[in-house]
C-alpha cells in the first residue's frame, strides 16, 4: 500500500494559481460570452457560469492547496488557526497571479468580439463619463472588474461583505464533520451552489466579486490591456470588493464557529485539508 504524499508549499502555490486561473477563465468567460455575443439569459447564465466555475476550481487544485481560490478564505482560516499565518502571502499572492492570467486568457480568446464591441458601441477603450468608464458593461472592463449598480459606498461595502459571510459561514458548514456534513467528494458542488446561490439573491447590486483576487486580478489584467482607468472609475470603487469581502470572510466564519459550532460539541471539528 501506497502513502499519499503531502504537497509541498511550491506545490500548493501552483494548486492555488491554477485553480484561480480556471476560476477566472470560466467565470469572467461567461461574462464575456453573455455581453459580447449576446448570448442569453443574462443573469442566470451569468451565476450558473460562476458557480460551476468555482466547483471546478476547487476540484482541480482542493488536495494540493485546499482549495481556497480566495484571499477572505485564506484569511479567514488563518484567523480561526486552521491555516499558517505565514502563508497567507504567498497564497494571496498565488490567488492574483491566477485570476491575472486566466483574465487574459478570457481576452485572448475573444479578442475579435472586444474588438467588434467597441466598435459597434462606439467604445473608446478607458475613456471616462462623469468619473465612470463610459459605454455598456463599463466599455467592456465589466467582463474583467465588479462594479456597483448604485453609488452608495457604505451599502456597496455592505453587499459584499454581506456577501462573503454567507460563503464563509457555509463553507465552514460544508467542511464541519460534526455538522450534517456531506461526503468530501461532493463538497466543492455545494461550494459552487453556495456562490451560485449567493449570485442569484445578493449579487446583483455589486456584482458579488466575494473574493478580492476574483476582481484585482482581471481588473489588473484589463489596466494592462488597455482600460487604464479602471482603478479610477467609480471613485476608486475597487477598494471595495478588495477589501469588504475580506472583513466579510473572517466574520461569517466567527459566527459560524460561535452561533452553530459551538453547540455541536466536541470531536472532529473542520476538516483541514490544507496540507502545504
Amino acid at each position: 500500500m501506497g502513502f499519499m504524499k503531502t504537497p509541498t508549499l511550491r506545490h500548493a502555490l501552483l494548486g492555488e494559481f491554477l485553480g484561480t486561473a480556471l476560476l477566472i477563465l470560466l467565470g469572467d468567460g461567461v461574462v464575456a460570452s453573455v455581453i459580447l455575443l449576446n448570448k442569453q439569459a443574462d443573469w442566470i447564465v451569468i451565476t450558473t457560469g460562476w458557480g460551476l466555475a468555482v466547483t471546478l476550481g476547487v476540484y482541480l487544485s482542493g488536495k494540493l492547496s485546499g482549495g481556497h481560490l480566495n484571499p477572505a478564505v485564506t484569511l479567514a482560516l488563518a484567523r480561526r488557526g486552521e491555516f499558517p499565518a505565514g502563508r497567507i502571502l504567498p497564497y494571496w499572492g498565488a490567488q492574483i497571479a491566477g485570476a491575472f492570467v486566466g483574465a487574459i486568457l478570457v481576452y485572448v480568446d475573444y479578442l475579435d468580439a472586444f474588438l467588434d464591441f467597441e466598435a459597434t458601441q462606439g467604445i473608446v477603450r478607458g475613456a471616462l463619463a462623469d468619473g465612470k468608464l463610459a459605454g455598456k458593461a463599463a466599455g467592456g472592463a465589466g467582463i474583467f472588474a465588479t462594479f456597483p449598480a448604485y453609488d452608495n459606498v457604505w451599502r456597496n461595502v455592505f453587499s459584499e461583505f454581506l456577501g462573503t459571510a454567507v460563503l464563509l459561514a457555509c463553507v465552514r458548514a460544508i467542511g464541519d464533520k460534526r455538522n450534517a456534513r456531506p461526503t468530501s467528494g461532493i463538497a466543492p458542488v455545494l461550494v459552487g451552489l453556495t456562490v451560485w446561490s449567493i449570485g442569484l439573491s445578493l449579487g446583483g447590486l455589486t456584482g458579488y466579486a466575494i473574493n478580492p483576487a476574483r476582481d484585482f486580478g482581471p481588473r489588473l489584467a484589463a489596466f494592462v490591456l488597455g482600460w487604464r482607468t479602471v482603478f479610477q472609475s467609480h471613485n476608486a470603487y475597487f477598494l471595495v470588493p478588495l477589501l469588504a469581502p475580506l472583513a466579510g470572510g473572517v466574520f461569517g466564519a466567527w459566527l459560524y464557529d460561535r452561533a452553530i459550532g459551538g453547540g455541536l460539541g466536541e470531536g472532529e471539528q473542520v476538516e483541514i485539508d490544507h496540507q502545504a
